[in-house]
């Protein structure tokens, strides 16, 4: 694979890292993301007792008026404002969300370990990444390897320059002609907008490149050590235009250095006949 610098020249070239070689699994992509996903909510539920603490009571039949609990006092009694009916405004819930429900799906480690390389490997599979929408007719390479001088940019008018040089600004255009505003209570709640997702960028130091690209919609900065599925699959579907450093590229074969060799290699996951 060849590395690029940041006129778009080729400065080298190394040999294809293994995880880029790595059989694609869609369906343990998805189970990854999906607990991480689950993994972020809060686990709510309701007082056991709302709705039901009242003194009022139902009349029974034989006064001609309707059976719903009625609050007690003189004259005629107001019927309807009792909380413990379901069927009043105002009342209990029939059946309420409880913190005993489980909310987050859970995976096996082996199975997350090889959801984020097989993540990793379809970056590198132009199929996968053409079918999320990225457009990637001018980017020279697939995944797109740089030098590590990407990580020193400190101003948003320079990394423009480089993206324009390296062909992956063009994806980033389609995410800011394609920002929506949301329809409904949304729009009042801080979400006013919908943003795709564009370029994904993997590091070994964040700093200072990710303040120079916090204005551009839907472009991400992520160090390889944090590397997870919700990077690379967003919404559960793998295949994000992503750009290397040749740093984060070390960082990648250190942290999966373990499962390169027969730990997982001879498992039935690794095995599995790829789908396209």
């Amino acid at each position: 694979m060849k590395i690029y610098d940041l006129n778009g020249s080729v400065i080298g070239e190394i040999e294809t890292p293994w995880f880029f070689q790595i059989p694609i699994r869609k369906d343990i992509i998805r189970r990854a993301y999906l607990s991480s996903l689950t993994a972020r909510i809060q686990p709510q539920g309701r007082d056991p007792l709302a709705g039901k603490r009242t003194t009022a009571k139902s009349w029974g039949v034989g006064y001609g008026v309707a059976r719903v609990p009625r609050v007690k006092g003189s004259g005629y009694p107001e019927a309807g404002v009792a909380a413990f009916a379901t069927m009043t405004v105002g009342g209990r819930s029939a059946h309420a969300p409880t913190v005993e429900k489980c909310v987050h799906e859970r995976i096996n480690k082996k199975e997350r370990i090889y959801a984020i390389l097989s993540a990793i490997s379809a970056t590198a599979n132009i199929t996968f990444v053409s079918g999320r929408g990225h457009l990637v007719s001018s980017v020279p390479q697939i995944p797109l390897i740089v030098s590590n001088e990407l990580e020193k940019v400190e101003k948003s008018k320079s990394f423009r320059d480089i993206a324009l040089k390296l062909g992956f600004w063009a994806d980033i255009e389609r995410v800011k002609e394609g920002i929506k505003i949301r329809a409904g209570k949304g729009k009042l709640r801080g979400r006013r907008y919908k943003v795709g997702k564009g370029p994904l960028i993997v590091v070994s130091n964040t700093y200072p490149l990710i303040n120079s690209v916090k204005n551009f919609p839907g472009l991400d900065v992520v160090n390889a050590r944090d590397l997870s599925v919700m990077h690379l699959a967003p919404g559960g579907n793998p295949g994000r235009l992503t750009i290397f450093t040749q740093s984060s590229i070390d960082i990648l074969n250190e942290r999966f250095s373990l499962y390169k060799g027969k730990h997982l290699l001879h498992t039935n996951i690794f095995n599995y006949e790829t789908e396209f």
